[in-house]
C-alpha cells in the first residue's frame, strides 16, 4: 500500500518561502515515478501545481507558479519536495502530493486530477498580506 505524507505547510505572510514535504512510503513493488503537487484553496476546486517524473527529472509548472515554486524529488529518501518563494495571499490552501507510475514524459495531462493514483492528506499554507 502506498502512503504519501507531507508536511511543511503553516502560516506566513506574502513573500516568505516555504518547503513543503511529501514522504513516499508503500512503494516498494508499485511505480511511483511520477509525482506531483495538486492545491485547493477555500470554495475553489483542487487544481495542479507543479509535477515531476522521477525517471528522467523532467519537471513541469504551472505559469502562475513558474519562477517561484520548484518541484523535485529525492529519490534517496523517497521524498518529493515543493520549495515556495514570493508567496502570495493568492497561494493560501490546502496542498497535497499525488503519485502514480508513468512510462514517459506526460505533456499538460498530469494536470488532470483524476489520473492520479495515490493522494496523500494534504497540508495547509495560509499566506497573509
Amino acid at each position: 500500500q502506498v502512503h504519501l505524507v507531507e508536511s511543511g505547510g503553516g502560516s506566513v505572510q506574502a513573500g516568505a518561502s516555504l518547503r513543503l514535504s511529501c514522504l513516499v512510503s508503500g512503494n516498494g513493488d508499485r511505480d511511483t515515478s511520477a509525482m506531483a503537487w495538486f492545491r485547493q484553496a477555500p470554495g475553489k476546486e483542487r487544481e495542479a501545481v507543479a509535477a515531476i517524473y522521477s525517471r528522467t527529472g523532467t519537471t513541469y509548472h504551472r505559469d502562475f507558479v513558474q519562477g517561484r515554486f520548484t518541484i523535485s524529488y529525492n529519490p534517496g529518501k523517497n521524498t518529493l519536495y515543493l520549495d515556495m518563494n514570493a508567496l502570495q495571499s493568492e497561494d493560501t490552501g490546502v496542498y497535497f502530493c499525488a503519485a502514480r507510475g508513468w512510462t514517459n514524459g506526460f505533456g499538460t495531462v498530469w494536470r488532470e486530477e483524476h489520473i492520479w493514483s495515490y493522494w496523500g492528506q494534504g497540508t495547509q499554507v495560509t499566506v497573509s498580506a
